[in-house]
C-alpha cells in the first residue's frame, strides 16, 4: 500500500491548494450577508473570481485523483492521510495569510504526524 502514498498526497495536496485558493479569492471578496437581496450579484461575483475558479478545479481533479487512490488501496488506510492536509493548509496559511500558527496548533499538528505516521506503517 506504501507505493500509492505518492497518489495518495497528490490527492491530498490538491485539496489543500484549492483551500487556500478559495481562501484567497474570499480575501479578495470580502466579508458579505448571505441573504435573497445579495445571492445574484454576489453568487457573479463569487463564481467569476480567478482564484475561486481555480480553487474549484482543484477540488474536481483532488476528487478524480481520490477515486483513483480508493480503487487501489483500502479506504481505512488512504482516508486517514488526508489529515495531511491540516497541516500543510495550516503552515501555508501562515505564511501565505499570516494566520496564527499557535503552540496548540503546532502540538496538534505534531499529534496529525505522528498519527498519519502510524497507520503509513500498518
Amino acid at each position: 500500500m506504501t507505493r500509492y502514498i505518492p497518489l495518495i498526497m497528490t490527492g491530498v495536496l490538491l485539496n489543500a491548494v484549492a483551500q487556500l485558493a478559495l481562501k484567497q479569492g474570499m480575501r479578495q471578496i470580502g466579508h458579505f450577508e448571505f441573504d435573497a437581496g445579495t445571492l445574484a450579484s454576489m453568487s457573479w461575483r463569487i463564481g467569476s473570481n480567478g482564484y475561486v475558479v481555480f480553487g474549484l478545479f482543484c477540488y474536481v481533479v483532488s476528487v478524480a485523483v481520490w477515486l483513483l487512490a480508493l480503487s487501489r488501496v483500502e479506504v481505512s488506510y488512504a482516508y486517514p492521510m488526508l489529515s495531511v492536509g491540516y497541516i500543510v493548509t495550516a503552515v501555508a496559511a501562515f505564511y501565505l495569510f499570516g494566520e496564527a500558527l499557535t503552540a496548540t496548533r503546532v502540538a496538534g499538528i505534531l499529534v496529525i504526524i505522528f498519527g498519519v505516521y502510524l497507520v503509513a506503517r500498518t
